[in-house]
């Protein structure tokens, strides 16, 4: 099935069921499995975010965030790869055509890789090339990757180039993942299917106009996608894996309350008055989070079509993003949190779906986007105190 629109949920539907089947052998070999992968991979879903021009889907974010939810009630870390491929193409839009084509062009082509600048790119022969040398963390989905892409810092020299307002020249330089060395480090807790190792380069030459900026630089290609913020899409989607694994631990919960007779008792779980108000408390907390995440990213949307700002989304409606998808997460963690309460020591065994939302669900909620810094920051935007848009 094409990942093309609303078909983006349709795949997405029909996959959750072999994500789900998969999820434990993807957590012993710490990567997705190579069936999930080819299944993702054929059905478009990580080119849902590439621009039509090359083939890509160019779908509505509210497409994409749906897809996500409904993939990551089956496993989240199928749906978290997608999240991070998906808004990676993104930087197709702002890579001059041969470049973009180059990359993304082929439909089978899987793009990756890390936006922090935790890379050096040292500008070479007048500007044309540029020595990438760099170790970055959480590359996820590196294994199953074509290319992948690397945050840096550019350099003259010794000295770090800097923009107007004195902040660093920060540039994502993409390279072909057969001259990128994966660092096996993801041993960890949760999401641990989606095998995001470090990956590592070392003075290799990147074409500059293979980079891009996506703080300084402006999209080439048209379209209303390409005003939303790509750090603010994909803590959306970051926000959108978290619901779905809210809904499934929901789901898990229902099936396993209808089922169990605690010790001691003469009761279904689900007969207990606790266990109804728990389940009820944190519907509702999940409905609260995915409806304000929808509104903003909805009333985004909107203004995109519009024409915004100059091409760009206003800052009003980017810190919206940024704040209910960082709200969204954390009423997925405390949706979760009860439901491993409520479902007592049945939880605790690797056996259980419950067992392993828990400890995704946790992992999430470390992503530096939707961290509590983000707090600060649309608290800053809400006050109309100074702060760095950038970060938006």
């Amino acid at each position: 099935m094409s990942a093309t629109g609303s078909a983006a949920v349709g795949s997405a539907r029909e996959l959750a069921p072999l994500a789900a089947q998969s999820a434990a052998e993807g957590e012993r070999k710490r990567r997705l499995p190579d069936p999930v992968h080819a299944a993702l991979r054929d059905a478009g879903l990580y080119r849902l975010c590439i621009p039509a021009g090359l083939g890509g889907h160019e779908v509505a974010p509210l497409e994409l965030l749906e897809a996500l939810e409904v993939l990551a009630a089956g496993d989240a870390a199928a749906a978290w790869c997608v999240a991070v491929c998906a808004t990676s193409g993104m930087l197709a839009a702002y890579l001059p055509e041969a470049e973009a084509t180059e990359v993304y062009g082929d439909p089978s082509s899987v793009v990756g890789g890390v936006f922090a600048p935790s890379g050096r790119a040292l500008a070479r022969d007048g500007e044309e090339q540029l020595e990438v040398s760099g170790r970055w963390r959480f590359a996820s989905n590196c294994a199953h990757c074509n290319w992948l892409m690397g945050g840096c810092i550019v350099f003259d020299g010794e000295t770090p180039r800097t923009l107007d307002g004195g902040r660093p020249d920060i540039r994502l330089a993409l390279m072909p993942a057969d001259r990128v060395e994966v660092i096996d480090t993801w041993s960890v807790s949760g999401l641990r299917a989606t095998g995001s190792h470090d990956i590592a380069v070392d003075g290799i030459a990147v074409p500059a106009a293979r980079s891009a900026s996506l703080i300084s630089g402006r999209p080439r290609a048209d379209g209303p996608l390409y005003a939303f913020p790509p750090f603010g899409l994909l803590a959306a989607s970051i926000a959108a894996v978290s619901l779905g694994i809210a809904r499934g631990a929901l789901d898990d919960l229902a099936e396993l309350a209808g089922a169990k007779t605690p010790t001691l008792s003469t009761r279904k779980l689900a007969e207990r008055a606790a266990t109804q108000a728990g389940a009820a408390r944190a519907e509702a907390r999940l409905r609260a989070g995915r409806a304000l995440l929808r509104e903003a990213v909805g009333d985004a949307w909107a203004a995109a079509r519009a024409g915004g700002e100059d091409g760009e989304l206003p800052v009003v409606a980017r810190a919206a993003i940024r704040l209910a998808a960082t709200h969204a997460v954390e009423a997925s963690r405390a949706a979760v949190d009860t439901v491993q309460q409520l479902a007592g020591g049945s939880a605790i065994y690797e056996s259980s779906p419950i067992e392993r939302r828990f400890r995704d669900i946790h992992a999430a909620t470390q992503h530096m986007l939707i961290g509590p810094a983000t707090w600060e920051l649309t608290g800053r935007s809400l006050l109309g105190l100074e702060f760095d848009a950038s970060q938006l």
